[in-house]
Parts: C-alpha cells; structure tokens; sequence
C-alpha cells in the first residue's frame, strides 16, 4: 500500500513519492523531496525531532547512506539541525545559529549576538489591500489583504533600522502590533509559532539612498545622511512568497556583511 503522505507518484525504486518528483533525479535527491514534502505538510514542527536515518530508510525503503546524503543537503540548508548524540531536528529561527541568517546588518565591534536582541518600536500594524506591484512580489492577486507592519529597531537605545513590513492577510490574520512588540524571540521565530509560517530563505536588493526627513528623524540621523536601501522577500516552502521586507540602515556603526562561497 502506499504511503498517506506519498500516495501519488513513486520513486525510482518503486517506493511511493511525492506528485512531480522527477524520475530521472537522484534517489537522494527524491529522498530529500520527500523529507521536505513532509516538512511542509507540518508532520514535523520547528524544533521537533525527524524520524532516525534508520527509520527512515525503512519508511522510504533506501539504504541509511541516501537518507544521510539527503539530510545534509538539508542541513546545509539550515531546514534541519544535527545534534550530536540526540538526533536531527526541525530548525527554527529561535535557534541562535539560525536568528539572524537574514540580517546582514552587523556592529562594527563584536557580533550580532554580543550586540543582543533589537529593542522593537511598533510605528503601526494595519491590513491594506495588495497594490498591483506587492501583489506582483508576493504572487498574489491585487486587493488581495495583506498585513502592514512599520517599526523601528534600536540596538543598544540606538534606532538602526526603519522596516515596512507585508505580509499575505490570510497566512497572517489576527497579527497584531501588541504581538509584534510583546514577543520577545526572533520575528521569523514567532511567524513559526504564532502562524506555522516558516521562512526558508530571502532575496535581497540593496541601494544607497539619501534619507528624506520622516527617515532622518525616526533614526535620528541628519537629512541627507547616507542610508542603506534593502527590499527583502522571503520564501517558505515551494518556494512561496510570504513577505516584503523594505527597510532604510544605519551604517555609522553598523556594516552589511555577506558570506559568498
């Protein structure tokens, strides 16, 4: 019989697959579908153990070399974490290694966990309807509802970042400003909680702009003092668009760093 979670298309070594999995990929690879299949699908939450390599492999009927193959594509991935003696897990944006995989924002001195967590000024949280260009980037229709957050994050009493937020209203329905600000974990870590929405990976645009008068006086910067532009949209599983982000950086004491390999 074939498996509930897999019951349409089938691996190239007969065992069931996922609808679309192609048949000409490498078994690891068809493996690893399989796993996030499953990961989408909210069978393992973040922070939650995944089932042994060993158990798996009798569940997928391939050998434990290909499950271990396919769950460190994953964790290189950082869509799960290994600890050693205690099993492969779930990641989460609450893990410290994972906090701030998206904020290339760092302090001159020291690091981003030195630093500690930003202090969150909430400027409002509203629901808009999706303009043609933010539907175009969260692949929605226009007037779809969406979230709207703007906020200011300080670090060390220093406001450093002036962020617009959009989020799909239905994914996001009840967010409000008080949770925005109360809760006391990573943003991408409460989405996870609070909605079950994980964010996988981002793509940025950066440009260097001037700041305008409304920008210099929340960030408590001269007029024309020199900004960073980042536009942010982050994905959650199949690749799916699930928020803009568009925010205005402080660098007198802050740089942008990026890892390139």
């Amino acid at each position: 019989m074939p498996s509930p979670h897999h019951p349409q298309a089938e691996l190239s070594n007969g065992t069931p697959a996922e609808p679309g999995t192609p048949a000409f990929s490498p078994l690891y690879q068809q493996i690893k579908g399989l796993i996030l299949h499953s990961l989408q699908a909210g069978e393992w939450k973040p922070g939650e153990a995944i089932p042994s390599e060993m158990d798996l492999a009798a569940r997928f009927r391939v050998s434990q070399g290909t499950v271990r193959k396919a769950i460190d594509e994953l964790a290189a991935g950082n869509l799960v974490v290994r600890r050693q003696g205690k099993g492969t897990f779930v990641a989460t944006h609450a893990e410290q290694q994972v906090q701030y995989r998206f904020l290339k924002l760092v302090p001159d001195t020291g690091d981003q966990a030195g630093e500690g967590p930003a202090e969150r000024r909430i400027l409002e949280c509203r629901r808009v309807r999706a303009s043609a260009e933010l539907a175009r980037l969260l692949a929605i229709r226009t007037g779809d509802p969406l979230v709207q957050v703007r906020r200011v994050l300080a670090f060390g009493g220093v406001p450093t970042i002036l962020e617009d937020l959009w989020l799909p209203g239905t994914a996001f329905k009840g967010l409000s400003a008080e949770q925005m600000a109360e809760y006391r974990g990573p943003t991408y870590a409460m989405f996870e909680l609070e909605f079950g929405v994980r964010m996988l990976r981002a793509e940025e645009k950066i440009r260097a702009v001037a700041a305008d008068e409304h920008a210099a006086q929340l960030l408590q910067v001269g007029t024309g003092s020199p900004l960073l532009s980042v536009e942010r949209v982050s994905f959650t599983y199949n690749e799916a668009p699930m928020e803009l982000r568009r925010g205005l950086y402080r660098t007198d004491t802050h740089h942008y760093r990026n890892e390139l390999s």
